[in-house]
């Protein structure tokens, strides 16, 4: 099972980082990472991790197709400090987002506080803060 859960995370941060049109692109890059994969394994754990095709032909994370709908939606603006991250949203929106947000378990992302149009996000790091800003702001296009 630990062997699965390793391999499932891997995924996570293989859709998230690279472009990856074909199983056969995942079974490479899972290979780099000391991953032997048969073809039927990699389709399990697409239908297990809940991978769609995006509009681009490519793997995503359902949670972060969600999250991208909602920031493009809701967020009206992204600001880091230090290893906080403060996010604007319309009047009532923050609870959606702030709840996708935590869904899509972000690298570096420690918590989540919403009110009813801001979000406090609080990462591990500035670094991390900077990146999950920079992420927010690309998912708002």
């Amino acid at each position: 099972m630990a062997k699965r859960q390793e391999r499932h995370q891997a995924i996570r941060t293989i859709v998230r980082e690279n472009v990856i049109r074909t199983q056969q692109e995942l079974a490479d890059q899972l290979k780099k990472q000391g991953f032997e994969c048969t073809q039927a394994t990699i389709s399990r754990d697409i239908a297990d991790l809940g991978l769609v095709k995006s509009r681009t032909g490519r793997y995503a994370l359902p949670e972060e197709i969600r999250l991208r709908r909602l920031v493009s939606d809701l967020v009206v603006e992204v600001h880091a400090a230090s290893n906080l991250v403060i996010i604007k949203a319309t009047v009532g929106g923050a609870a959606g987002v702030c709840a996708a947000l935590d869904e899509a378990k972000l690298p570096g992302v420690l918590g989540t506080v919403a009110g009813d149009d801001t979000i406090l996000l609080v990462a591990d790091t500035p670094d991390s803060a900077r990146s999950v800003e920079q992420a927010i702001l690309m998912f708002k296009g």
